[in-house]
């Protein structure tokens, strides 16, 4: 029988963490905190949510906040809720408690209304303060005689009770006393700027010595004597906030998120990876001046500045807060805008005209993803045409056919052929337009839209008389057989402007292909045969010489073959450049060889007397 023996089991004994609260300042003041300056703002959230907690008691008790600046150092004065001795132990010398937290008496019925919601409170002071004192009496225990607290950066405090007439009336007041080179944030210039940036539309009175901080109401919620003086006054707040005098304005009201504000149109274009730099107040508090993912990506075109109590900060109280509300959020001010630009639409059009001369792009963008938007805007967004600049609603009533490019490329190379043998062109080579004008069908039934290809260019142009083409076989071959070992035809055809002596065609299809027998060639054997099977019958790349042009007729014409095939060159190597198209290491040496190959033939003229 075996017998089993049991180990005794040794008791754990329960430890307290250690915080080094120089380590933590550090940490706060280079990771958590982009600037010093938010322990102003940490100040007075602290302060208002003392003022909001005891007015949840005392609904009519005073609410101000008095912040006075000199000789580095900072007083903050405010008639909120106070502490008693107990709290003080509890709650400022127990670093990452918060009196805000669901439980702590007589605070947490208000916390829905209050700033913070993380407890790093006085913490982020010392981030600019070598020393925080804070003088406090509590107004929900009246007997209780103004206790201090006094803590250095090295982790020390004290707390001690004092007489009544240190502290007569409930409230707090926090002391700051600037560390080592930290004094500038404690001037009463800085504090005065800070204070205005961070609590302009907090709900309380709040003043820097006598200067008031907060305006209310918000610009956007003030009376005006008409529309046209509030437009004014918006535009002065918008220069005044974001330093530009804004197109246009709209308001941004969605009352079932708890946000109020107003989005400013940039009076220039911008580029969609620009940041946007968004300003957002949480309960009137600034939360963060640049909020990217307030608005939906293709909203690149406006600067706004909201107000709310429905989002929820980041634990630097610096961002938002990923979740469902913020997406919910950025949908229902993505739908306020397109209301706005589909009421221009309806009821505004010179101003529509004028917003898209500038930002067609941004409503481009919202457009290939919103049909409704696509349909609204169709017969006002700009697209570059054969016929100038028109909509694609009045450029398919023009023309049967609605081509287009997929490059900027490709459209300057055959408009000024398709435009003079009437086909319409649409340049899709810039961002959005292919995606917008291949979506016309859905918002226009029966519009038929094509992409323009050799084919059809060579199509609608002239076929010169057999006997003529006839008399031109020899050079024609010439020209072939030159331009055949950089998978180019050579074609004969009579087309307008008669300025334009050849005109070099290609596809897609035919790009690819050419790219595929490069590869081919420069492959080993494995890849060879690989590529080698992906060949294709795609239609190769095709220079259209204009035989309604001098230049043409004369080349045609000559006796010297060679001299001949030179020319034809250099017709390509022209060609491709008007097209702007990149030029392939072959193109360039057929480009050097016929320049030389000109040069030589005009100076061996010369030195034979001709």
């Amino acid at each position: 029988m075996t017998s089993e023996t049991t180990r005794p089991t040794s008791e754990t004994t329960p430890h307290t963490f250690q915080v080094d609260l120089r380590g933590l300042v550090d940490l706060l003041s280079h990771h958590l905190y982009s600037s010093p300056k938010v322990y102003l703002r940490e100040l007075l959230q602290n302060a208002v949510d003392a003022i909001t907690a005891r007015r949840a008691e005392e609904p009519g008790a005073p609410a101000r906040v008095r912040l006075f600046a000199e000789g580095g150092r900072l007083r903050v004065e405010d008639s909120g809720i106070g502490l008693t001795e107990s709290d003080v132990h509890s709650l400022l010398a127990t670093i990452g408690r918060s009196s805000k937290r669901a439980g702590t008496d007589g605070i947490a019925s208000a916390r829905a209304d209050f700033l913070g919601q993380f407890g790093i409170g006085l913490l982020a002071c010392f981030v600019v303060a070598a020393e925080i004192r804070v003088v406090s009496r509590s107004a929900r225990t009246p007997d209780a005689p103004p206790v201090e607290w006094s803590a250095r950066d090295d982790g020390s405090y004290t707390v001690r009770t004092l007489p009544d007439s240190a502290r007569p009336e409930p409230g707090t007041t926090v002391h700051l006393t600037a560390r080592p080179g930290s004094g500038d944030w404690l001037t009463e210039e800085r504090v005065l700027a800070l204070a205005r940036d961070f609590g302009s539309l907090l709900p309380y009175d709040v003043r820097v010595g006598d200067t008031a901080v907060t305006d209310l109401p918000s610009p956007w919620d003030r009376a005006y004597p008409g529309p046209a003086a509030r437009r004014v006054a918006l535009a002065r707040h918008c220069h005044e906030l974001f330093g530009f005098t804004p197109l246009d304005s709209l308001d941004l009201n969605v009352p079932l998120a708890g946000i109020r504000g107003v989005a400013y149109v940039l009076p220039q274009a911008v580029s969609p990876a620009q940041r946007s730099g968004h300003r957002v107040h949480l309960k009137g508090m600034l939360l963060t001046d640049r909020a990217d993912e307030l608005l939906p990506d293709w909203a690149f075109f406006v600067r706004c500045v909201i107000d709310t109590d429905s989002l929820r900060p980041t634990a630097s109280r610096e961002s938002l807060y990923a979740d469902e509300t913020l997406a919910a959020v950025r949908e229902a001010l993505g739908a306020r805008i397109r209301e706005w630009l589909t009421g221009l639409a309806a009821g505004d059009p010179d101003r529509l005209a004028q917003f898209l001369s500038v930002h067609h792009l941004g409503v481009k963008s919202l457009a290939r993803h919103d049909g409704e938007m696509l349909r609204t805007m169709l017969p006002w967004l700009p697209f570059e045409t054969t016929d100038g600049s028109l909509s694609l609603e009045e450029f398919a009533r023009r023309h049967p056919v609605v081509h287009f490019t997929r490059t900027v490329e490709e459209y300057r190379q055959v408009a000024p052929i398709a435009s003079a043998q009437g086909i319409g062109v649409v340049n899709g080579g810039y961002t959005y337009d292919t995606e917008l004008v291949e979506k016309l069908p859905s918002v226009r039934p029966g519009t038929v839209v094509a992409e323009l290809d050799a084919d059809t260019v060579t199509a609608h142009l002239d076929t010169v008389d057999p006997d003529a083409e006839l008399a031109l076989a020899g050079f024609l071959a010439a020209a072939r057989a030159k331009l055949d070992p950089l998978g180019c035809d050579v074609a004969l055809r009579a087309f307008h402007p008669l300025t334009v002596p050849a005109l070099h065609l290609d596809d897609r299809a035919a790009r690819h292909e050419r790219s595929r027998a490069e590869a081919e060639e420069q492959a080993d054997d494995l890849w060879a045969g690989i590529l080698g099977s992906l060949r294709g019958s795609a239609p190769r790349a095709r220079l259209v010489l204009n035989h309604l042009n001098p230049l043409i007729r004369r080349i045609s014409s000559l006796d010297d073959r060679e001299l001949a095939g030179t020319a034809t060159e250099a017709l390509y190597g022209q060609a491709l450049l008007m097209a702007q198209r990149p030029l392939r290491p072959a193109d360039s040496a057929l480009l050097n060889r016929a320049f030389v190959g000109l040069l030589e033939w005009a100076t061996h003229d010369q030195e034979n007397g001709r």
